[in-house]
């Protein structure tokens, strides 16, 4: 069942004065999953949501405030002739989990997706994140792909 649109809550386009809130829910983004990133990292990855035509960010506001975010890339596809939407980074601060904000990111990363031409849309969360999961279930179901990584 899909939840009624939150009262107060607005997404858009993640701005530049946005920075210092977006970096605190960042924070609490690589707190939630158990990980650190050098400076940098996040540096980078802000200028890349300011500058980078294939990085979409899009936040939640509740009342003027910034209360989560998504971020999503948009790159080539080779199983289609269109691109295809990468929802990289979801997250929503723990006072505004369970209010459909995180709804309301998804369906504008959607919508951005399909602005953009692109064919399909995609993300993972980890197999315990039941709560997300509970909300991505209503969207589509998890297929039966495992992911690996090599990092360098």
């Amino acid at each position: 069942m899909k939840r009624a649109p939150s009262r107060n809550v607005t997404v858009g386009p993640i701005l530049a004065g946005n920075e210092e809130e977006w970096r605190q829910l960042w924070q609490h983004y690589l707190e939630f999953y158990e990980t650190d990133l050098p400076g940098a990292v996040t540096a980078h990855t802000w200028q890349d949501i300011l500058a980078n035509d294939n990085v979409v960010g899009i936040g939640a506001r509740r009342d003027g405030r910034l209360v989560g975010f998504a971020i999503m890339i948009v790159h080539p596809a080779t199983w289609s002739e269109r691109p295809t939407a990468y929802l990289e980074d979801l997250f929503v601060s723990s006072d505004q989990r369970g209010k459909g904000v995180g709804r309301m990111l998804i369906d504008e990363a959607i919508r951005c997706a399909r602005a953009s031409g692109s064919g399909s849309l995609y993300w993972h969360t980890q197999a315990n994140n039941a709560a997300a999961r509970r909300l991505y279930d209503t969207y589509c179901q998890a297929d039966d792909f495992v992911r690996y990584r090599l990092k360098f």
